[in-house]
């Protein structure tokens, strides 16, 4: 999909915030709501704004406690790939899931109300997907950055 710089405003600004209403997003964009709501519209069905999301403060919903996951697969055959792959996307607590380069295979950021509750989820990651080899976890002490935006250049040429 081709985007010209008020798209790319506009990706800007609803990735900061996705509640604001097309009149305050046209007072930052210098177009009309109607032409916001049209953009919006066009990039959602286009595939480039794939879902809108609330981002909650974790100390008013329980303090849930971050695990960052290394994890090694035993073979990288693309139907065991497959597997883990759809077992991970089915978990909510399982919130990022990264195929990377590197001693890891996965680096994944899970999110659990407590350790025993991350143990049962790694315990049943395991025994479904017998391909794992091994997996490391970070557990985050606190919480510096959490984020989800990817900066949209605004001069590109249309």
């Amino acid at each position: 999909m081709k985007l010209d710089r008020f798209d790319r405003q506009l990706l800007n600004l609803v990735q900061e915030d996705a509640g604001q209403t097309a009149e305050r997003l046209a007072e930052q964009v210098a177009l009309s709501p109607s032409a916001i709501q049209r953009r919006l519209r066009r990039m959602r069905e286009g595939g480039v704004i794939l879902r809108e999301a609330a981002v909650l403060d974790p100390k008013q919903v329980g303090r849930p406690t971050f695990f960052i996951v290394s994890l090694q697969v035993e073979r990288e055959r693309p139907e065991l790939l497959a597997q883990l792959r759809r077992w991970l996307s089915a978990h909510a607590q399982v919130q990022q899931v990264f195929y990377v380069t590197g001693e890891a295979d996965f680096v994944l950021v899970v999110t659990a109300p407590d350790t025993e509750n991350f143990d049962a989820l790694m315990v049943g990651m395991v025994a479904e997907n017998p391909n794992i080899h091994r997996f490391t976890t970070n557990v985050a002490l606190s919480l510096v950055k959490r984020g989800m935006t990817i900066p949209v250049a605004e001069d590109e040429p249309d």
